[in-house]
């Protein structure tokens, strides 16, 4: 029996917008770009969506200030073959809003990622253990300068900063109790427990 080879193809930025242009891709599916692979997103929960709107809730102010924008699980361009669509993201005003081209890494003040990571999930190794590895060297290698992983599950807030090659150099726990803060806007403090519920 003859061995057979499996060859990936590996997808562009521009490809990715082109299947859906075509319809082979819908705004209903659930996926992302990622490393030229189109990869499906877990479907978000009731959990999930509440921590992503206490979220809002708490830098709404921010953006009527005119400090940020506000950007909710839309996509960030991170280079030829990625295209992720984290659940917010704090960008630097445009007057545009972005309109003429999504955001870039050098847009991105904050970007957050919410998981709820079931037990089940956990045994399975599944899409919230993707975003903790694979994803956050993906943005660490794009000079994404803050990311915030908040997980539901273990009821904590990790704070990633000082973006490299190989990663977040710097990463921080916050658990109930404690407060966090964006780098890029030191003043606005949160509690924990304001944004895991």
């Amino acid at each position: 029996m003859m061995a057979v080879q499996l060859v990936r193809r590996s997808f562009t930025v521009e490809e990715y917008h082109r299947m859906a242009q075509a319809g082979i891709l819908s705004e209903d599916d659930r996926v992302e770009l990622i490393d030229g692979e189109i990869l499906k997103m877990a479907p978000i929960g009731s959990r999930h969506a509440g921590a992503v709107k206490r979220l809002l809730d708490k830098f709404i102010n921010l953006q009527a200030a005119g400090k940020v924008l506000l950007s909710v699980q839309d996509p960030v361009r991170l280079g030829e073959h990625s295209e992720p669509q984290p659940d917010l993201m704090l960008l630097r005003p445009r007057p545009d809003f972005y309109a003429s081209s999504h955001p870039g890494p050098q847009d991105v003040l904050l970007l957050v990622e919410v998981e709820d990571l079931s037990a089940a999930e956990a045994q399975a190794g599944t899409s919230a253990r993707y975003d903790r590895e694979a994803k956050l060297l993906l943005l660490a290698r794009a000079a994404i300068p803050e990311v915030w992983l908040i997980d539901l599950s273990e009821e904590r807030i990790e704070v990633h900063r000082q973006p490299s090659p190989q990663g977040y150099q710097e990463v921080q726990h916050a658990r109930r109790g404690e407060r966090v803060a964006p780098s890029a806007l030191p003043d606005v403090f949160l509690p924990v427990e304001a944004i895991l519920g």
